[in-house]
């Protein structure tokens, strides 16, 4: 089962590999996409809903609401921190 900073750092490498940085988008329910809902135990794609907004809060994600739903992408201006949460989990990202 992952941890809240384990699924917190895979949605960022998610959004990092798809370069979703700024004014590139993607849809906030493409967050869940890639888990395994055992690997989530309790609360399962809620968890990975309930962290995505705190991400936000946080301000390490931005969001920008449309018609058709929530846009998230990552926040260039907290790039260093981004980088920092990747590494701390995933020590051989480069």
């Amino acid at each position: 089962m992952f941890s809240d900073e384990e699924i917190m750092a895979r949605i960022i490498l998610k959004l990092f590999k798809h370069s979703k940085w700024g004014a590139s988008h993607t849809s906030f329910e493409n967050l869940k996409k890639g888990f395994s809902i055992r690997d989530l135990g309790k609360g399962g794609a809620k968890r990975v809903d309930k962290i995505g907004k705190d991400m936000i809060r946080s301000g390490l994600m931005l969001s920008k609401p449309t018609s058709y739903g929530l846009e998230v992408s990552l926040n260039s201006q907290r790039s260093q921190e981004i980088m920092i949460i990747l590494k701390k989990v995933f020590p051989d990202f480069e």
